[in-house]
């Protein structure tokens, strides 16, 4: 499957497409420093449940989790304590990558605000076929959050960070053993597909019992 999948997004290494032409060329990977890939989270480190999270901005299925789980599992136990939650982006397809680099250009502060907005809004910003639309839309959901272009457009035009995103996501998805989206690893058990509110609240229930 990852061989597949790095087989599509080698088209997003590039990824503002309707404004490469502008773009200054990149120095060459031999010659810039290795990036380091930064995982967000919220909620106390040290809490008794950790929780990962694989999803992708255009997964339907992940969309719907942050829909009718996401408020109440962090309302009743990331803001209280409880638990430690880590987002690790699944890039399935090139707009999926393209909305993480927007969102992480808006620093850890703004990520996960950003990450409501792709969701709530995914069908609007991911719906278009043409890439060149899905990228203004992107910066459209940047600037509602206050960047501008010219700081959207160093962001979505870093083709080391593209590359550097790429290989840590590949990375993880084999070292937990990913197939699909959404998926959960709660204090090292791996939980896949949808799952009601009540569903995982007994999840996060049972692990806090022990």
């Amino acid at each position: 499957m990852l061989k597949k999948l790095a087989a599509v997004l080698a088209l997003a290494l590039t990824p503002m497409l309707a404004h490469a032409q502008e773009a200054t060329p990149s120095p060459s990977p031999a010659a810039s420093p290795a990036v380091e890939v930064q995982d967000f989270s919220l909620g106390d480190p040290a809490a008794k449940v950790q929780i990962t999270e694989y999803a992708s901005f255009t997964c339907p299925h992940c969309a719907r989790f942050h829909e009718t789980v996401w408020s109440d599992l962090k309302k009743n136990y990331i803001d209280t304590g409880k638990v430690h939650f880590t987002y690790r982006e699944v890039y399935f397809d090139r707009y999926g990558l393209w909305a993480a680099m927007m969102a992480r250009c808006g620093g850890e502060l703004r990520y996960f605000g950003i990450v409501d907005i792709l969701f709530s809004t995914q069908k609007e910003w991911a719906g278009s076929e043409d890439p060149n639309v899905t990228v203004e839309n992107l910066k459209k959901i940047g600037r509602s959050v206050g960047m501008d272009d010219a700081g959207l457009d160093v962001c979505m035009k870093d083709q080391a960070q593209a590359e550097a995103l790429v290989a840590h996501f590949q990375k993880g998805m084999t070292d937990d053993g990913i197939e699909g989206t959404p998926t959960f690893i709660v204090n090292g058990t791996k939980h896949s597909g949808e799952m009601s509110y009540e569903e995982f609240a007994k999840i996060v229930d049972d692990e806090l019992a022990k």
